[in-house]
Order: C-alpha cells, then structure tokens, then sequence
C-alpha cells in the first residue's frame, strides 16, 4: 500500500466518520460537499472533514481506494457508504440516520 493510501486508511480507521469533501465543513467549497455536511450537521454527528483540495495526493488516491470517481466521499466506520446523491437519498429514506446510531 501506497503512502497515500496508508493516510487515507488512517482518517478512516481512526474516526466513525470521514467526508472527503471540497473545502471543509465550515467553508464547503463545492455544493455536494455542502450538502453532505449540511445533512450531517443537522443530525448532530461528529465527523472529521478532509479537504481534498488542499492536497492533490489525496484527493487522486481517495477516488482509486473507493473505486468512486467523484467527490464528496463519506464513510462511517470503516464502510464507504457513497458520495451526494447516495448520501441524500439514504438521508431522504431514514436509513442513514440508522447507520449513523449502530
């Protein structure tokens, strides 16, 4: 495994939930990155943030550890769960509220 790989295996090992996101939950830079803290912020869950745009690296290698092209990324507990519209729909069904409470 690559040094960004191992980084990135480390934000996700080491908090229940990451969003690899563009900006940061303060200052999202993208509207999907908005959306996903938005959802998160208004179900009160702690969540560590990583702005991709901060490092090219990073942002490159969490698309190939994902096998998902796009960004914002959100995993909780390990498991990557998806980007917006995955997220939004989960949020819309009641479902990720139940995987956020396990």
């Amino acid at each position: 495994m690559d040094k960004v790989s191992e980084e990135i295996k480390e934000y996700i090992e080491n908090n229940d939930v990451v969003l690899f996101m563009k900006g940061t939950k303060n200052i999202p830079m993208c509207g999907f990155s908005g959306k996903i803290v938005y959802i998160l912020e208004n179900l009160l869950v702690a969540f560590l943030d990583v702005n991709v745009l901060e490092d090219e690296a990073i942002r490159e290698g969490i698309k190939k550890f994902s096998d998902w092209p796009t960004i914002p990324q959100l995993y909780v507990r390990g498991e990557f769960i998806g980007g917006c519209d995955i997220v939004t729909q989960l949020y819309n069904e009641g479902e990720l509220q139940k995987l956020l409470q396990t």
